[in-house]
């Protein structure tokens, strides 16, 4: 579908509304499938345009359009665009003071044809469904889907309450939106959605602007010195991402008294703080947002020339999303992660609290056996104290999926009468998040394996996210393309040790690889391993994820 397929009426608001000269790659065929009310996975990069896919159909399709937001940031910058744009917008979200929130709800009652955004949290209220209920809903937006997915790097249980949602509005079109989603994540999307034959429209996350570079430090002293060198050679604004809301804090405190323009932004500050902060960043007065995942998803700032990673993400997905808000105008952009190993004990203990075991399930359960009244999540956690409240909800979630928990309209849990659970059944439900645990570990192992690699960083995540990637394909502008890491020499004592003259596997060896199953080996190249699979495929391969059959 070209510019010209578009209808007239869309065409016109494309140029008058949003200033838009042309539609990118991926755009057209979205758009099309959207105006014929048909349900879409769209898989675009970070600065593709994955909001006009449901912003420009919205003003010519009659009824409401839904769009769930994970975050109140996002959702308060997409709201305010499209408002100082002329398009009918409402945000129902907890920042807002109450009279706001009742004044937004009389609206979308009597206006019809706005596009409302809404916090998944939101579709739990009774009277908000029963609002959106009065209005028909032409289209229901997931921005950000990969947080509906239990396998998902960004995965939020507040996401799983959707699929219900949807159905007490009808079953309306669905079009769901991210930057990345692999094979599996794309198979559970579907299945929370209830739409298990979504299109998937992917246009590939290469974005040859983006200049990728690791920094290597041993030491956090080194590390803050690297730090404060990038910022010094970098031009424009910027976001410095941590893992941790101290480290935000002490990185912001540090910078400012270096004397640099900094703002910072993360999950505990005051939601006036927040917005402050990202008011402050957007209009240019902070050069610098120091922040932790909690900024930046959706945000359209075109003009940011770097990200900076001060600790290491726990996957390629987040590192991806997040050094993906760099360069959205096109233009080029600095991504740099400092490294220090250290830093993988961070990660580490965020996937240790992140499941719910067999105890944990045990636990919750104990709670809701010994109320005497359905109770509220809130009243788990003061009785649970220590587990973490996203585990507590995935337990929850786990429980009633398989009825033995259930949830009324004002979302206070109890145990289901009908429906016992002894241990060991319990111990069985939380059987599968032993896998999903296994693969976050491996996950975070790959991460690594990009911070440490002499390889092209393109080609690492290229691979990591099942794109093409041709043997002798180099990007050209990472670091170890531009600088290639010296070989190092080995030892003469050292050469007759087999680790160090041996490779891992060699041509023939039966390997299994992860979301690909089985197949045969065909070729080793150093850290490089080419796989034939049955059905005839030749894919390659990092060594460290290729294990033996």
């Amino acid at each position: 579908m070209n510019d010209r397929a578009i209808p007239a009426a869309l065409h016109h608001s494309m140029r008058e509304t949003f200033g838009i000269a042309r539609l990118h790659d991926g755009q057209h065929q979205v758009i099309a499938r959207v105006l014929q009310g048909r349900d879409t996975l769209a898989i675009m990069p970070t600065g593709a345009g994955k909001s006009l896919c449901y912003q420009l159909p919205a003003l010519h399709l009659d009824g409401v359009t839904v769009v769930v937001s994970p975050l109140i940031s996002l959702m308060k910058d997409q709201a305010d665009k499209l408002e100082k744009a002329g398009v009918a917008v409402e945000q129902l979200n907890s920042a807002q003071p109450r009279k706001e929130q009742e004044a937004s709800m009389l609206r979308i009652a009597h206006a019809g044809g706005a596009i409302v955004f809404a916090t998944p949290e939101r579709l739990t209220d009774p009277h908000f469904i029963a609002t959106l209920q009065s209005q028909p809903i032409a289209l229901f937006v997931v921005d950000e889907a990969h947080c509906i997915s239990q396998w998902g790097h960004d995965f939020r249980p507040a996401f799983l309450e959707i699929g219900n949602a949807m159905k007490q509005l009808g079953d309306p079109p669905v079009l769901a939106l991210t930057a990345t989603a692999l094979p599996d994540v794309v198979d559970d999307i579907r299945q929370q959605l209830g739409r298990p034959r979504m299109h998937v429209v992917n246009t590939g996350i290469y974005r040859p602007n983006l200049r990728l570079q690791v920094v290597q430090a041993t030491r956090d002293e080194e590390k803050f010195d690297r730090l404060l060198e990038a910022l010094r050679n970098a031009s424009g604004c910027g976001i410095v991402y941590t893992a941790t809301v101290k480290a935000c804090e002490e990185v912001h405190d540090r910078l400012r008294a270096a004397g640099e323009e900094v703002a910072r932004y993360h999950g505990r500050m005051p939601a006036a703080e927040r917005n402050a902060s990202q008011d402050c960043f957007m209009a240019g007065n902070a050069r610098v947002m120091v922040a932790t995942n909690a900024f930046g998803m959706g945000i359209d700032k075109p003009d940011v020339r770097f990200v900076i990673h001060y600790q290491m993400p726990g996957n390629m997905e987040s590192y991806y999303q997040e050094a993906g808000r760099a360069g959205r105008d096109g233009e080029p952009a600095d991504c740099v992660l400092l490294f220090h190993l250290k830093d993988k004990q961070v990660q580490q203990f965020f996937l240790a609290r992140r499941y719910p075991t067999a105890d944990d399930l045990q636990a919750v359960h104990a709670v809701l056996s010994a109320a005497p009244h359905p109770v509220g999540i809130e009243d788990i956690d003061g009785t649970l104290n220590g587990m973490p409240r996203t585990r507590i909800s995935v337990a929850l979630q786990l429980l009633r999926e398989a009825g033995i928990a259930q949830s009324d309209a004002s979302r206070a849990w109890s145990l289901n009468p009908k429906v016992s659970a002894d241990i060991g059944r319990l111990e069985e439900m939380a059987t599968g998040y032993e896998e999903k645990a296994a693969r976050d570990h491996e996950a975070l192992e790959r991460m690594v394996f990009y911070a440490q690699t002499g390889f092209c960083r393109w080609r690492v995540l290229l691979s990591y996210f099942d794109e093409p990637v041709d043997a002798d394909e180099h990007c050209g502008h990472c670091d170890n393309c531009l600088h290639p890491p010296p070989v190092r020499d080995v030892p003469e004592q050292a050469v007759t040790m087999p680790a160090l003259i041996e490779p891992a596997f060699k041509a023939g060896d039966e390997v299994r690889v992860p979301r690909y199953g089985g197949g045969k080996v065909e070729q080793v190249a150093g850290e490089e391993v080419k796989v034939v699979f049955p059905d005839g495929a030749r894919r390659s391969f990092i060594a460290q994820v290729v294990r033996a059959a």
